[in-house]
């Protein structure tokens, strides 16, 4: 290797450095966005509507998923 380092090789190490990081930032912004998440589905919960037609669209899944599996093993 020269003695002399060009500008290129700088960048290059620094652009190593920052990659080392580059799992910690999105580690970060991950655990942000589950917050925002969590913040999120607590306020609508806590929504008598939404608390309402979330349990009816959990009710209508689960009752056809239940159809489709009677249907499979008794009927088909």
């Amino acid at each position: 290797m020269n003695a002399i380092m060009t500008k290129f090789d700088i960048d290059a190490d620094n652009e190593r450095e920052t990659r080392k990081w580059d799992s910690l930032s999105e580690i970060d912004q991950a655990l942000r966005e589950n917050r925002l998440t969590e913040y999120r589905i607590k306020k609508t919960w806590a929504d008598p509507w939404s608390r309402a037609l979330t349990i009816a669209c959990l009710t209508i899944l689960a009752l056809f998923a239940a159809f489709v599996v009677y249907w499979d093993l008794f009927r088909g």
